[in-house]
């Protein structure tokens, strides 16, 4: 079951990164430095975003109940969840959008330094500080040369290889 689980996320993500990237792509005048990810929920792109997202998210919920270590599992889950309402509550919902993306991203950085621990694959902590610490600063308002894009994409791109990576690890598991 950790093999599918593996599997479920790992397309789930990738599918994501792909249409997100897409979704960049064809949306009229977008800024990764100046334009929030979300902008790509509303208007020409909704559709194809919207879904990929929710998409996304229900593949890791399906994960979550296949995965042997209780924590993990949970986590996920709050991943999977909170990803599928961002699609289903886009940026111009307001506030249910607004919580749905921080526990999203506030979820995906804890469960990269938590399963670090228990796969003992410490990259994974570096992405997932890297990402809480992006968070923070997005919250603040401090973005740097990023811009408001740039940063929010520091919060998420590491939250992504992550995703890619451990769905990548846990397809190949073999418990001891």
């Amino acid at each position: 079951m950790t093999k599918i689980a593996g599997y479920l996320i790992l397309l789930g993500v990738s599918q994501f990164l792909l249409l997100m990237i897409i979704s960049e792509s064809l949306y009229p005048g977008y800024s990764v430095h100046s334009n929030y990810i979300s902008d790509l929920g509303v208007g020409k792109t909704a559709i194809l975003f919207n879904t990929s997202i929710i998409l996304m998210g229900l593949l890791i919920m399906v994960a979550s109940f296949s995965l042997d270590i209780r924590t993990l599992s949970i986590l996920l889950f709050v991943i999977g969840l909170s990803s599928t309402l961002v699609g289903i509550f886009p940026e111009n919902t307001g506030f249910p959008h607004l919580i749905s993306a921080l526990f999203t991203f506030l979820s995906g950085g804890i469960t990269a330094v938590v399963s670090s621990i228990y796969f003992r694959f410490y990259l994974w902590t570096i992405l997932g500080f890297m990402s809480l610490i992006a968070l923070i600063l997005f919250i603040t308002h401090i973005y740097g040369y990023l811009g408001v894009g740039g940063m929010e994409r520091m919060i998420v791109y590491p939250q992504l290889i992550w995703g890619i990576s451990f769905g990548s690890r846990i397809s190949v598991y073999k418990q001891d």
